[in-house]
Parts: structure tokens; sequence; C-alpha cells
């Protein structure tokens, strides 16, 4: 890790470790993230989007061992999903424990995805715990393709910026989205 690298590392652990907001990369689209056990730091986020606090946001970890801390039990199927996984998979679990309340959906059930490299996953793992990850638009606007087209709305109102990877031009998409219901049913949220 080299010294900027870490820098910018320290300097989103402050802004979390306080509260705060910020928008930085993660292993798929630009995201607003926070404290995900912070009730009022998941609060500043949902009036950053302009997003509705009913609708549920998701969050990422950085192993499966995270995912156990925050999910009562998690279901033998998805151990088995996220390892066939080739690409970035957010599964919604049911029995959510231990987040912000506002983070969680009203049946009980939090989308939870690991990140498996770059500045998202370092981040996590210093921070030991899970980060929200939402994708940095407004609520009903399209998500960004790269840091460059990220609303100037979004970059004033979030506590700090994340100087890392801003000038990739690549166009990720954000992950696909599975639940998993009651007797290991499951369903496509988002493809």
């Amino acid at each position: 890790m080299d010294k900027n690298y870490k820098t910018h590392i320290e300097k989103a652990l402050k802004i979390l470790n306080s509260g705060g907001t910020i928008l930085y990369p993660t292993d798929t689209i630009w995201g607003l993230g926070c404290d995900a056990t912070n009730t009022d730091a998941v609060k500043k986020i949902y009036n950053i989007k302009e997003r509705e606090d009913h609708k549920s946001i998701l969050l990422v970890v950085d192993s499966p061992a995270m995912i156990e801390e925050y999910v009562k039990k998690v279901p033998g199927i998805a151990q088995k999903l996220i390892a066939a996984a080739t690409e970035p998979l957010t599964i919604i679990y049911p029995d959510a424990s231990g987040l912000a309340g506002n983070l969680i959906a009203p049946d009980g059930s939090i989308g939870i995805r690991i990140c498996q490299s770059g500045f998202c996953r370092d981040l996590i793992r210093e921070f030991s715990k899970p980060l929200v990850s939402t994708s940095a638009n407004i609520s009903g606007m399209k998500h960004p393709d790269n840091f460059e087209s990220v609303d100037t709305r979004i970059k004033e109102r979030v506590d700090y910026v994340c100087k890392v990877s801003q000038h990739h031009s690549s166009h990720p998409k954000p992950s696909s989205i599975i639940k998993i219901g009651e007797g290991n049913v499951i369903r496509i949220i988002r493809k």
C-alpha cells in the first residue's frame, strides 16, 4: 500500500468513525457510504440521495465471516452462491441484526455483498465493520458510470470524497441481487 493510498484510507476512516458520509469507489460502481451500524449516519445517506427511508440500502463486507456477525443465521445455500459467483453478487439475507435499524428492510432482511478487491475492501478491513453501499446518485436517477459522472450535488453533500480511482473511465455495472427466502427459495431481483 503506497503512502497516498494509506492516507486516503485514514481520512475515510476518520469520517466513518465520526458518523460521517463518504463518496468512494466500490468493487462495482461509485457509492455513498457510512458506518452500517450508525442510525444517524444512515439517515444522512437517505437525505443525500433524496431517497425515502423505507427503501432499504445494501451494505458491503470484506468476508463471509463478517456476514455472520450481522445475520442471525446464514442459509447454507448462500455460501454455495458466494463460492460460485464470478461477478459481484448481493444476497438479501433474512434476520439481520446488529445494524442500524433504518438500514434493515421492514421484513427484517438486509442486502450484503462481499467486496472482493480494491479500496473498498481495504477500507472495510481497516474499519472492521460493514459499510453502507448505495449508488452515488439522487434517487431515481441513473447510477454514475465513473467518478466524473457523479452528480455535483452528491459530491457537495458528503463529508468526504475519496481521492482514489477518480480518473478511471471504465463503465462498471451494479452487482446482481438475489433474495434467499423461506426454504432456501431464491428470487432474482436484479441481473
